[in-house]
Parts: C-alpha cells; sequence; structure tokens
C-alpha cells in the first residue's frame, strides 16, 4: 500500500541532493554562498532523507495504523524541512549570479507553498480511518494522487539554485550531498514486505493488508 507513496516522495527526497558536475573555480563569491547555504542546508536535507526512509521501510504487510503514523510523521518532517530550508536560503542572501535576487525569492515561495502541501497532506493521512481498510485504502489513493503533484512542486523549488555556476558550486559542498537516511530500514519475515505490485489489488485474501497502488503503470 505505502509502496506508491514512497516512489512518488523518491523525487523530492532528492532537492538539492541531485547536484552533479564538476565545478570550475569560478569566483569566490559563489562558492562563498554556496558553502553559507549547505551549511545551514545539511540538517534538513538529513531529515528529509529520513522522512524517505521512514515511508520506504514501513512494510508492505503493514497494519493501515502503522502506515497512518509512518506518513504523518514523514510529511510532516519534510514540511518542517522545506520551511527551514526557505530560510537558509533567505538567511544565505541573494546569490552572486544573475537576477540572484529573483532566484531567492522564487525559492523561498517554492519552498513554502510545498511545506503547506506537505502538511495538507499530513492531514488528509491523519483523517484517514485505519479501522476500515477499503475506506483507509481508497483514502491513500488520493494521498498518493496528492502526492504526485506535490512531488513536481517540490523538484521545482531549488531548480533555478541548482544551474549553472551556482549548481556546481552547490555539488562540490559536503552540506548539499546526498545523506546516507539515519532510519534503520525495518525487516519483515514475510517475503512480500516492500514487494507489493499493481497487481496485488486484485488479491481477495481478507488478511492481506489493502493497497493504494494505482491500476495503471507508474
Amino acid at each position: 500500500m505505502n509502496k506508491k507513496l514512497a516512489a512518488a516522495l523518491s523525487g523530492g527526497a532528492v532537492l538539492v541532493l541531485a547536484l552533479s558536475g564538476c565545478s570550475s573555480d569560478e569566483g569566490d563569491k559563489v562558492g562563498d554562498w554556496a558553502k553559507t547555504f549547505c551549511d545551514q542546508a545539511k540538517p534538513q536535507i538529513q531529515k528529509r532523507a529520513d522522512a524517505h526512509q521512514i515511508i520506504i521501510s514501513t512494510a508492505a504487510d503493514s497494519k493501515p495504523a502503522e502506515i497512518q503514523a509512518a506518513d504523518s510523521k514523514a510529511f510532516q518532517d519534510i514540511a518542517d524541512a522545506d520551511r527551514a530550508l526557505a530560510k537558509a536560503v533567505e538567511a544565505a542572501g541573494a546569490p552572486p549570479v544573475e537576477n540572484g535576487e529573483k532566484v531567492q525569492q522564487d525559492a523561498i515561495k517554492e519552498l513554502n507553498a510545498t511545506a503547506v502541501a506537505y502538511e495538507g497532506l499530513k492531514k488528509q493521512v491523519d483523517a484517514l480511518d485505519p479501522t476500515n481498510q477499503q475506506k483507509f485504502a481508497d483514502g491513500l489513493q488520493g494521498v498518493a494522487d496528492g502526492l504526485t503533484k506535490i512531488e513536481k512542486m517540490d523538484q521545482n523549488a531549488l531548480s533555478k539554485l541548482e544551474d549553472g555556476e551556482l549548481g556546481q558550486a552547490m555539488a562540490k559542498q559536503p552540506g548539499c550531498q546526498k545523506p546516507t537516511a539515519s532510519v534503520p530500514p525495518k525487516t519483515s519475515a514475510s517475503p512480500k514486505a516492500g514487494s507489493t505490485s499493481d497487481s496485488d489489488s486484485g488479491s481477495s485474501d481478507p488478511n492481506k493488508k489493502p493497497s493504494a497502488t494505482p491500476s495503471k503503470k507508474a
């Protein structure tokens, strides 16, 4: 049931983590800005990675109440991290690149908007009834659909910061590198844990957890 959420979240979870490329030393000012931002962003990037791991480590055979709690916490953590990233962009000042002030303001606006959207998903998850598996599965499908839209917002939030020499400078900073999630993955005795597929939705097994995976292939 939770696999679709994990898949949808994965794109957003690597925000400012997918920076790549080699930077030529194109000015200390750009590098200084990148260091200032990335040093502040590092704990928030770690928080996002941990939130992502919470979702993907919620076993496929977990109970609805466990999935609800895991997703609720993950969405709130990501919202908090996005707000903190917005503050980090603000504190770092306008980056010393063309239209730097607009780039900064756009990133702040989009990060805060994404935070609000994740909090909306949290409320949506919290409102689900885990005691009714069918209704819970239907409701979780709606959450997955909403997450797909928010993921696109999340990917765009810092996209302009990742362009050109500024992105290259950020790629050199340890604070903006992809972290290892500090939340240990859960293990399950069930060989099906974490492997729920679209075909599971047609199962008539009453003991199987409800699936919110869309019928179409991702």
